[in-house]
């Protein structure tokens, strides 16, 4: 219970996003194996404005923070920095750090790196990666925002997921367009209450 005029701290919305084939394919030799222009785009509009929270592994595939969102990399090399990126040493600690993040030009989480803060204190924050990421914080999210590839493609990355912990709320299937390999299926799945969310 709170007096009048206290401020009851809320989490922020923590969303997972993963692209996997049926039978939970995400990656092959540090990639993706397929092609999904469409689902890049789809990546890009949904998530800007949002906070990224991501692997060292995963934001060196990527080589760069990406413009329009916030970037928090996940690493135990204590001496680790990129321009643009705050840094967490485990992944509670990102999501804390996540939560930091109150308004644009708050500088309070970035101070040691000197960078400034641009997402807005209801913004979502993404999980995109990797593997071992996901593992840990899929338990804590509160959507699953999940691309299947209908593809049979072999990989070197699974990530099991316990698709009885999540609830379908939207459903979209593309076929394949010039610039993608495989036909895709988008879904968008919250978790259920109760229920633990991350895959063993």
């Amino acid at each position: 219970m709170t007096t009048t005029g206290e401020t009851v701290p809320t989490r922020r919305r923590l969303i997972a996003v993963v692209a996997a084939t049926p039978a939970g394919v995400i990656g092959r030799d540090g990639g993706m194996p397929w092609r999904l222009s469409r689902d890049l785009k789809r990546f890009k509009r949904t998530t800007m404005g949002g906070i990224l929270v991501m692997g060292r592994k995963t934001f060196d595939s990527i080589g760069t923070a990406l413009p329009g969102r916030r970037t928090i990399v996940i690493t135990r090399q204590g001496d680790w920095k990129h321009e643009g990126v705050l840094v967490a040493g485990s992944p509670a600690a990102a999501v804390q750090m996540a939560d930091q993040i109150t308004a644009p030009g708050d500088l309070s989480v970035a101070a040691a790196s000197h960078e400034s803060v641009d997402a807005s204190a209801t913004a979502p924050a993404f999980v995109i990666g990797g593997a071992e990421i996901y593992r840990q914080l899929l338990p804590d999210c509160d959507e699953l925002w999940l691309t299947k590839v209908w593809s049979g493609v072999t990989g070197d990355t699974i990530l099991p997921i316990t698709w009885e912990a999540w609830r379908p709320t939207e459903s979209m299937r593309f076929p394949a367009g010039k610039k993608d390999s495989v036909p895709s299926e988008f879904v968008r799945l919250v978790a259920r209450a109760g229920e633990s969310n991350g895959g063993e």
